[in-house]
């Protein structure tokens, strides 16, 4: 759909919301839901699935597929394709989950959440699953546990009032979102090129009740610095110093941050040497790099390619890799009429207010993979409010948010799907 019909299909009917109560059908259905979803989350957070645990991912795959069949999907376990290569990527990334479901009208939907976590296996027995008051802690249960849980009921929920306008509505669960989705972003880019809309399901803050247009981009650069040996006491002029290169290429890229457009560049880990009384033949630094937007990103690299060529030492040979872990996500004209409908509805039909940020904030989110190709909006955080994500003992997620968050995902699928 081109940029200009979509943003009109957005705004027509907005005067209509000023006095809506809402559907009540469809709250009917979130109130329903509201306990399965509890239930979902425990089933979900008592399965370890760490990035690199095959087995848990294998089983939290197989669970989710059967899962989304019985609501009726056309569900594959994606063979493992292409593989983005960093210094962090497993052997065997984990495999996705992806369903279609098909309806009777003409708009396609994504639906994007992740079933790996950070959590190393054992963990389990430290953060068991519970519920106190209006808090419901378990392993991963905000990141991203509840995003799963959310796709499903949301999917349980249109199912119930028997919802259908949309064309199609593709879900993906990938298994490596932690460790930058080296196995599923080619997936992700794909199938968000296809769509009208995409939806992510990382959590809302627990103090803000928001949705996200924006995220950072992550990268990081490793140096290789190769010298030459040497005898320092003895003959430290026959040597080549890759202490010395390395610190002249880390200062002479010291001004390639730019706070005036959220560029950041930072050297934060270095290595040289062998001995105390050796010309060190070998030294490596570290980078970590964030960006507000892909052009920046993109450019950083080259520059920084090109400034490895001026050596203070001719003899040191110099090497540069560039990971591209994450782009950003950015806002754009369509995400943000979709965004400000959503926070139309959410206080004339829930009497909530909803925070729609366009300023990138933390970590990076697999919307950044969704939004390089994608043609309509991409929005991020519709999943349950809660806090805590990768600590040690206390994440969790406001039981509280169940029912709100699962109407607010419902009523923007039928806004995407044209119903007003």
């Amino acid at each position: 759909m081109h940029l200009s019909r979509f943003l009109a299909v957005l705004l027509c009917g907005a005067a209509a919301l000023a006095h809506a109560g809402p559907d009540e059908a469809l709250l009917a259905a979130a109130q329903r839901e509201q306990p399965l979803l509890v239930a979902s989350l425990e089933q979900f957070c008592n399965i370890e699935s760490d990035s690199r645990n095959e087995a848990g991912l294998a089983r939290m795959a197989e669970l989710l597929a059967a899962r989304l069949r019985a609501l009726g999907g056309e569900v594959e376990l994606l063979p493992l394709g292409e593989v983005y290569r960093m210094e962090d990527t497993p052997e065997r990334p984990g495999r996705s989950v992806r369903a279609v479901f098909r309806g009777t009208g003409t708009k396609k939907l994504l639906l994007i959440a992740h079933m790996d976590t950070v959590y190393p296996k054992g963990t389990l027995a430290r953060q068991p699953f519970k519920q106190q008051d209006d808090r419901i802690y378990g392993l991963a249960v905000a990141d991203d546990k509840q995003g799963l849980a959310v796709v499903l009921h949301v999917l349980a929920m249109l199912k119930s009032v028997d919802y259908r306008r949309y064309g199609e509505i593709t879900v993906l669960f990938n298994a490596d979102e932690e460790i930058s989705s080296p196995g599923s972003r080619e997936e992700l880019m794909r199938l968000a090129a296809q769509a009208d809309a995409v939806m992510s399901f990382e959590g809302s803050g627990a103090s803000n009740d928001k949705l996200s247009l924006a995220t950072a981009g992550i990268a990081s650069a490793t140096m290789t610095v190769y010298g030459r040996a040497e005898h320092a006491g003895g003959a430290p002029q026959d040597g080549v110093n890759a202490l010395y290169e390395m610190a002249h290429q880390v200062l002479q890229m010291r001004d390639l941050t730019d706070p005036a457009i959220g560029l950041r560049l930072n050297w934060t880990m270095a290595k040289a040497g062998v001995v105390r009384n050796m010309v060190p033949p070998l030294a490596t630094a570290e980078a970590d790099i964030r960006s507000l937007r892909l052009r920046d990103y993109l450019s950083l690299e080259k520059t920084m390619q090109e400034r490895i060529q001026f050596h203070l030492l001719p003899e040191a040979q110099v090497t540069l890799k560039f990971e591209r872990r994450r782009p950003p996500l950015e806002a754009t004209e369509a995400s943000r009429a979709l965004g400000a409908r959503a926070k139309e509805l959410y206080v004339e039909e829930l009497g909530l207010l909803l925070n729609v940020d366009d300023q990138a904030e933390g970590g990076g989110t697999d919307a950044g993979f969704a939004s390089v190709k994608a043609k309509g909006p991409v929005i991020e955080r519709f999943g349950l409010r809660g806090a805590g994500a990768h600590g040690s003992d206390n994440e969790y997620v406001l039981a509280s948010s169940i029912v709100p968050r699962l109407y607010l995902a419902a009523r923007v699928i039928q806004l995407v799907s044209g119903t007003p």
